[in-house]
C-alpha cells in the first residue's frame, strides 16, 4: 500500500527513519526561545511547544507573541503546538470549551505548522477544529494518552483508525506498559495500524520498559519519536544526542 507522507516545512513524516521531536516546556517567552534554539541547534527535526506549561496560555496576545518569537528562532524547523489536558498527562485543568478556545487561538496566530488535537473530547468540536486547522494550512496530529495502562491490540488499532476517520493527518497514541507483553502489544498494534492506514502514525510505549518503542519506529511503523534536550515531558524519553545514533544504527538499508 502506498502511504501518504506529511510535510512539515523541511521535515517529511512517513518516509525513511523516524523523525525526532523535542518538546519545550518553558513557562516564559525567554525560557521557550532558549529551549527551542538549543533543540534546533542539537538537530531536532521538529519542536513541540507544550503550551499547557506556558504561564500566558489563556491570553491570546501573549500566546501569539511567543509563537511569533519561536517561529523566528526556529527558521525552517517545524513547530507542533500542543495543549495537553490534565486527564491525558498535561499541566493545567481546563474545561472542554476552554481547550477548544485555545486551539482556535493557536490557529489564529498563524505560527504553528501542526496542532495536536486530543481525540476524546466532544466529537463535533473535534471535527470542527480539524476543519479549521486544515482551512489554515495546519496539519493535525490527533492524540490519545494512557498513563496507567496499555489497551489491547484491537483497541489501539481502533483508536488510531478512528483518528484517521476524524481527519487526522497523523494519528498518535501513547500507552504505559506494566509488562513486556504490553510493549509487544503496542508494537504489534503499531505494525497492524501502519499496514491498514494511509496516514503515517506515531506510537510509543512509555517508561523504561517501553524505551525500545522509541527506537524501533522504522521497523514497526511509527514516524516520529520524542527526545529530550534538557527536561523530559513524558516518562522514558531519550536524549536527542543518544537517539540520533541509535536510530542511525537501527536504520533499514
Amino acid at each position: 500500500m502506498s502511504k501518504n507522507t506529511v510535510k512539515l516545512r523541511s521535515t517529511m513524516l512517513g518516509e525513511g527513519r523516524p523523525k525526532m521531536a523535542v518538546p519545550i516546556t518553558g513557562t516564559t517567552e525567554s525560557e521557550l526561545v532558549k529551549q527551542a534554539t538549543k533543540a534546533r541547534e542539537a538537530g531536532a527535526d521538529l519542536i513541540e511547544w507544550r503550551i499547557d506549561y506556558f504561564e500566558g496560555v489563556q491570553d491570546e496576545a501573549q500566546l501569539t507573541k511567543v509563537g511569533d518569537s519561536l517561529r523566528e528562532a526556529l527558521g525552517e524547523t517545524a513547530l507542533l503546538v500542543t495543549f495537553r489536558t490534565m486527564s491525558e498527562g498535561g499541566e493545567l485543568e481546563l474545561s472542554d470549551d476552554d481547550y477548544f478556545e485555545i486551539c482556535k487561538k493557536v490557529l489564529a496566530g498563524n505560527y504553528a505548522d501542526a496542532l495536536d488535537v486530543e481525540r476524546y473530547h466532544d466529537e463535533t468540536k473535534v471535527k470542527a477544529v480539524v476543519e479549521a486547522a486544515h482551512a489554515n494550512g495546519v496539519k493535525v496530529v490527533m492524540s490519545n494518552h494512557h498513563f496507567h495502562e496499555t489497551p489491547d491490540e484491537a483497541d489501539i488499532v481502533a483508536r488510531l483508525t478512528s483518528m484517521a476517520e476524524f481527519g487526522a493527518d497523523v494519528p498518535k497514541i501513547a500507552v504505559m506498559p506494566t509488562s513486556v507483553d504490553d510493549v509487544l502489544t503496542l508494537l504489534t498494534a503499531t505494525h497492524e495500524a501502519n499496514e491498514k492506514l494511509d496516514q503515517p502514525i506515531i506510537t510509543m510505549s512509555m517508561g523504561d520498559l517501553g524505551k525500545v518503542s522509541r527506537l524501533s519506529g522504522e521497523v514497526f511503523g511509527s514516524c516520529l519519536t520524542f527526545a529530550t534536550v534538557g527536561a523530559a515531558s513524558a516518562p522514558g524519553q531519550i536524549s536527542l544526542a543518544h537517539l540520533k545514533n541509535e536510530l542511525e544504527d537501527l536504520k533499514l538499508s
